[in-house]
């Protein structure tokens, strides 16, 4: 239990991290990165098969890291265009 609560922190940071350079001006620091890759993480793992979408391309941690990238970079955008809307 303990060793997955760590991974997924990695996996998250690591996720949180890249998205927070892929989308400029909505990093939230290393703490905040990591929460928004796991979350990340949990929204692709939603999405994804609700859309149809399978993730078969580099199974284990990388295959993780890529599915909370693109989960944590869906929802910095979304944050984006929420501070925007409301500024």
């Amino acid at each position: 239990m303990l060793t997955a609560i760590i991974v997924a922190c990695v996996v998250g940071g690591i996720a949180g991290w890249l998205a927070g350079l892929l989308v400029q001006g909505t990093g939230f620091g290393l703490i905040g990165d990591i929460v928004v890759g796991i979350l990340g993480a949990l929204l692709a793992a939603f999405l994804f098969p609700v859309l149809g979408i399978t993730l078969t391309l580099g199974g284990g941690v990388l295959g993780a890291i890529i599915l909370a990238f693109i989960g944590a970079v869906i929802l910095l955008v979304i944050v984006r265009v929420v501070k925007q809307i409301t500024s």
